[in-house]
């Protein structure tokens, strides 16, 4: 088998001579910290998702602990969530003091089980953390009814999720729109739109939105663009402990950039995903699908392994052919980190979580890349699966 590049990569960000411009236009400017280009990147991107209010922080991790720290998450408050996630949707809660409570995720897909929701709730439940895992949203209408009936704030962890949509009231809305009460962004180079690192929030709470702008730098009452334009000296305060969660204006001129790209990125990227299923489903392996109400932006398209297939021997045949997968999403309560007494709350069984991260690889998915490419990946994967498949059907057939 040959092919042009040497390792196809699961992931690549899309940046070129736009964004090379972008970043030379702020460095000549000499403001390159928090100012003008964040200033400008918040109202572009809360004109996207169709948000009052959008507040830009150095990641999502920091996003999560500022939405968490909002809502009034604190020592021993519990916060319903899944531990099927990255460890930084924990780790938030963590931060605050308060207590994850795992449960498992839904049947057929990688997204919080919302049925299993109001059995996890309890007195000391400050928040309903729901994740919208690789860029599928999560059934956030029914999570947000059970929010409002038990007087509970949600927060979405979408940090895979910009430019995903879900039908609400009849009509497509983007994800970051306030749904729920807060949303949180992520632009890590694997999402899809990056700006090398950094996040976003988004609300229609003015005043959660005035606590996010006031803890990202330091408690500092009176922000540095209001004080460098003033015609008079002012001296801040620092009514409150705050953090040091601030986006550069270098990142948020290439956030910029990248905005004006996203509909075309998530156009090509839907179309590799239906090319995708469409080769899986011919060689009889399932295709991950989007309910009638979601549209995904595929920030990552993860596949389940059939049963009698290794997770990490399928990968490794899969790299020696020149193809880079991940293994699918990671479990939080299997992490050394997690297993100390308190540490977390194991609020149903996690069965289908466990079996979802041993069984699943997620396949190369990236706006640059080609047909060829893909089919390059489609023919590795029937090489791997079409003898067993043969094997099946042949034992069958006698």
């Amino acid at each position: 088998m040959t092919h042009s590049t040497p390792m196809i990569p699961v992931a690549k960000p899309v940046l070129d001579e736009r964004e090379v411009e972008a970043v030379r236009r702020v460095v000549l400017s000499g403001w390159v910290t928090q100012g003008p280009e964040v200033a400008a990147f918040e109202n572009e991107f809360a004109a996207f998702v169709d948000a009052p209010h959008a507040c830009a922080v150095s990641n999502c991790t920091t996003a999560l602990h500022l939405a968490l720290k909002a809502v009034g998450v604190g020592p021993g408050d519990e916060v319903i969530t899944v531990s099927h996630s990255f460890i930084a949707t924990a780790n938030a809660i963590q931060y605050c003091g308060g207590v994850p409570v795992f449960i498992d995720i839904e049947a057929g897909g990688y997204n919080i089980d919302a049925d299993l929701i109001e059995t996890a709730i309890t007195p000391q439940t400050k928040a309903i953390l729901c994740v919208h895992q690789l860029g599928m949203p999560c059934d956030l209408k029914r999570i947000v009814e059970i929010g409002k009936r038990h007087a509970i704030p949600v927060i979405e962890d979408a940090a895979c999720a910009t430019g995903s949509e879900i039908l609400w009231d009849g009509r497509w809305e983007k994800i970051g729109k306030p749904h729920g009460d807060i949303a949180c962004f992520s632009f890590h180079p694997r999402k899809v739109v990056t700006t090398g690192d950094g996040g976003m929030l988004t609300t229609a709470n003015a005043e959660y939105d005035r606590k996010f702008r006031l803890w990202r730098q330091h408690g500092m009452s009176v922000p540095d663009t209001v004080r460098h334009g003033s015609k008079e000296v002012i001296f801040e305060g620092y009514p409150e402990i705050g953090y040091n969660y601030r986006m550069t204006d270098l990142q948020a001129a290439i956030g910029r950039e990248q905005l004006k790209r996203l509909p075309d990125l998530i156009s090509r990227r839907r179309k590799l995903a239906r090319q995708y299923s469409e080769h899986l489903d011919a060689m009889g392996l399932e295709a991950p699908s989007e309910p009638e109400w979601a549209r995904s932006n595929w920030q990552s398209y993860c596949v389940e392994l059939p049963a009698s297939f290794d997770q990490r021997t399928t990968m490794q045949a899969l790299l020696n052919a020149g193809v880079s997968t991940r293994r699918g999403v990671m479990n939080t309560h299997l992490e050394e980190a997690y297993m100390g007494k308190g540490l977390h709350r194991a609020a149903t069984s996690l069965v289908r979580s466990e079996v979802a991260q041993r069984s699943t690889l997620i396949l190369p998915l990236f706006a640059q890349m080609t047909d060829a490419d893909l089919s390059f990946v489609v023919s590795a994967l029937r090489d791997i699966f079409a003898p067993a498949a043969r094997s099946a059907k042949e034992l069958v057939s006698s």
